[in-house]
Formats: C-alpha cells, structure tokens, sequence
C-alpha cells in the first residue's frame, strides 16, 4: 500500500511509464489504483519512428503488470516522508 499511497500524491505531475515491451510513454498521471494501474493523459512516445501508431493516442490506461518502470519528477518526490512511511511500515509488519 506504500506505493498506491506515494503514487497518489503524484497525481497531475509528469511522469515517464517504461513498459515491459520497450515502450516508453511520457504523460500527465491522471489516476492511479491499487493495482498500480496508471491512467495518463497528453501523452507522448519517446520513441516515435519504433512505435508510430502511438501517435495518434492522446491518453491511455496501463495495467500495473506490464509496468517496468515509472520514472518520477525529482522536485516531487520527498525522498524524507517516503524513508518515515517506509519505516512505519516495517514496524507494522513485526
């Protein structure tokens, strides 16, 4: 739940989604669940000659599972609360 609840207050910021198969998209995160299933709007394809039916796709949905990576604005993220939240957790779990 960690991640949902960092993931969340994300919302309306930029991100980069790395899928599984090579696709790199860049967008607005619109919403996130708690399967980390991403909504994206404004998007864009960093690699458009690799991937040129993306163009025309102005936002989309990506299920948590086909996720490699979420590269994440540095100035939004408070890597302090995220290390506090993470120790909390771990005490919870003992």
């Amino acid at each position: 739940m960690l991640f949902y609840s960092f993931f969340k207050t994300l919302v309306g910021q930029p991100v980069v989604v790395e899928l599984k198969n090579d696709l790199s998209i860049q967008g607005i995160l619109v919403s996130v669940d708690q399967f980390l299933n991403i909504k994206l709007d404004d998007i864009r394809v960093t690699d458009e000659k690799r991937f040129p039916h993306m163009m025309s796709v102005k936002n989309c949905f990506i299920r948590g599972s086909v996720v490699r990576y979420v590269q994440l604005p540095a100035a939004a993220v408070d890597t302090a609360l995220l290390q506090d939240a993470t120790r909390r957790e771990n005490a919870a779990e003992k």
